[in-house]
């Protein structure tokens, strides 16, 4: 596969909340370098430190991906990371005044609508795929997930999730190279089951959440009736998710993936499986 490098053509600005702190946060996505990749700058702390975007940094998945590396900590990058690759953002600065990326609708269509709109540069470097030289597979016995990582010439990916709910039964979702991550993916948003809301509380999260940047999930169905943007919306963003997560390969990757009851935690081990292969 041949193309290059893009990063975005103008900066784009962002107002929001935290979706776990419920702080308010000012977010700016500016153009980078080529060979730069994804990285994260805390415009809020002494000396503005910066962190990349790399598995190695990741401090927690608890119900969000977060990245640490010292005094620097970058909660819910998630949906973001996901926007960039489905878009095909190579290089980006990412500048917070605040330790989460905010959460906006849920979804990661704010994100790429903003990325439309500012339109892509290409630069004079060639982008870095990630290619396998044999098959990965990360599994968690006691969740019975799993993640396949295949060879493949173009990149593509197919997952499962059942929750055993009877609303949201077992979905499927699809993604490759010729799916308008845009329209298809980037409007799914994130979910939970109303039984978990009190202990998320209870543990300190989910601060900045509400009907209007998450559904959430009854046993009769959605609270507030919420018009769904896909029938398998919620499969639909668990892929969003993953290919958030993946990004932090720390490029784009080239392989056939499967998965099936993914996370926030196996998909960043899958992600760190890359690295250590790359090293």
């Amino acid at each position: 596969m041949q193309t290059n490098q893009h990063t975005l053509s103008k900066a784009c600005h962002f107002e929001g909340k935290g979706l776990h702190t419920g702080a308010p946060v000012s977010m700016k996505l500016l153009p980078a370098p080529a060979g730069s990749g994804i990285r994260f700058r805390r415009t809020d702390l002494p000396s503005e430190p910066e962190i990349q975007a790399l598995a190695e940094y990741v401090s927690n998945t608890t119900r969000s991906t977060t990245l640490s590396q010292g005094e620097v900590h970058i909660m819910t990058a998630e949906h973001l990371l996901s926007a960039l690759t489905g878009m095909g953002v190579d290089n980006a600065l990412v500048e917070l005044d605040s330790a989460e990326v905010p959460i906006l609708d849920g979804s990661a269509r704010p994100y790429a609508e903003a990325i439309l709109q500012a339109g892509l540069e290409e630069q004079d470097a060639p982008r870095r795929y990630i290619e396998l030289p044999y098959t990965l597979e990360i599994k968690d016995s006691r969740t019975d997930s799993w993640i396949r990582l295949e060879p493949a010439k173009a990149p593509s990916a197919h997952i499962t999730i059942d929750f055993s709910s009877e609303v949201l039964g077992v979905q499927e979702a699809s993604w490759n190279e010729e799916t308008d991550y845009a329209t298809q993916i980037a409007p799914c948003r994130t979910f939970c089951f109303y039984k978990e809301v009190e202990p998320l509380l209870k543990a300190g999260l989910i601060k900045g959440g509400d009907l209007e940047n998450a559904l959430v999930i009854t046993e009769e169905g959605y609270m507030g009736n919420p018009q769904l943007h896909f029938e398998d919306e919620c499969s639909r963003h668990k892929l969003l998710d993953l290919l958030g997560d993946l990004r932090l390969s720390g490029g784009f990757l080239c392989a056939r993936i499967q998965a099936h009851k993914p996370g926030h935690t196996l998909n960043t081990k899958a992600a760190k499986a890359l690295r250590a292969l790359l090293k």
